[in-house]
């Protein structure tokens, strides 16, 4: 288990500004912590804003990035790190991440696309995280990605994601639903890739659901309910690294909260089983 500690705990539920009045009726006490894309929430104002600040303030907040590019060939937009680091410290935010990939070039390509598995990569990356982490004062987690082509790969996915984690010497953000889109999109194992994972650097982990394309082609859309080998995963997840705080990302199907509330209390009863069978095991 990861020594330090944890930024937040328990489960949480990704925020969407559709959820501005139906969050005002959730018991903190049911959602343990939020997540936000900051893009979409720094220096807005008005309605939204309001509520965002409500928000941070019944709830603890992580931030995961969609813009920042860690493989892109642009430089990094200092800008708005700068103004990241900004937004952090005025609502306690506890964490931010990013996902291994790159999504500009010259311009937003509006996606998240793949990095070369390669050595020169894993040094251009670790570069560009310890340049963030040098602007933020903190360490970062970077997230394990979908994706659905390879380029020019020297190494696995596995191969590379720890050898980035090892040079950035950052965290990690965990998607279990992505080891299981991947394991089936690549053909391999999604035991063996969550087996090799770090505990010590694991930040929290993420579950969502996707769309089956094909029999052999899963696309990751966060538009649909979390599928029962994801929920096994999970549990898998937590017999290797304990209760490790877990966010329900959904970003668009977006059902009634008292829906999401229902795959929330599901994360948090496995958390329960594992504690419980923890507890027994010391006693």
């Amino acid at each position: 288990m990861r020594e330090q500690g944890y930024p937040v705990k328990g489960a949480g539920v990704g925020y969407r500004r559709c959820m501005t009045d139906s969050l005002k009726n959730v018991d903190p006490e049911q959602i343990d912590f939020l997540e936000v894309a900051p893009e979409n929430w720094i220096g807005l104002g008005g309605r939204y804003g309001k509520s965002f600040r409500e928000a941070a303030e019944r709830f603890p907040v992580m931030t995961h990035g969609l813009s920042l590019s860690l493989g892109g060939p642009s430089p990094l937009d200092l800008d708005f790190l700068n103004r990241l680091k900004g937004f952090m410290k005025e609502h306690n935010i506890r964490g931010y991440s990013e996902h291994l990939s790159y999504c500009t070039d010259d311009g937003h390509l509006y996606d998240l696309m793949p990095i070369p598995f390669t050595e020169e990569a894993v040094r251009y990356v670790a570069q560009r995280i310890r340049q963030t982490q040098d602007v933020l004062e903190q360490k970062i987690a970077v997230e394990n990605v979908s994706f659905y082509a390879t380029v020019g790969a020297e190494m696995s996915e596995k191969e590379f994601l720890l050898a980035v984690l090892d040079e950035a010497d950052c965290d990690l953000l965990l998607d279990v639903n992505n080891i299981y889109v991947n394991s089936v999109n690549h053909k391999y194992d999604a035991q063996e890739f969550l087996a090799a994972m770090p505990a010590e650097r694991i930040m929290y982990l993420h579950v969502a659901g996707h769309y089956n394309e094909a029999d052999d082609l899963i696309v990751d859309t966060h538009g649909a309910d979390v599928v029962d080998p994801v929920w096994t995963l999970l549990q898998q997840a937590y017999d290797q690294f304990g209760d490790v705080p877990t966010l329900l990302e959904r970003d668009f199907n977006i059902p009634p909260m008292a829906e999401l509330l229902v795959e929330v209390e599901q994360i948090r009863s496995y958390q329960q089983i594992w504690r419980q069978r923890n507890d027994r095991t010391v006693a």
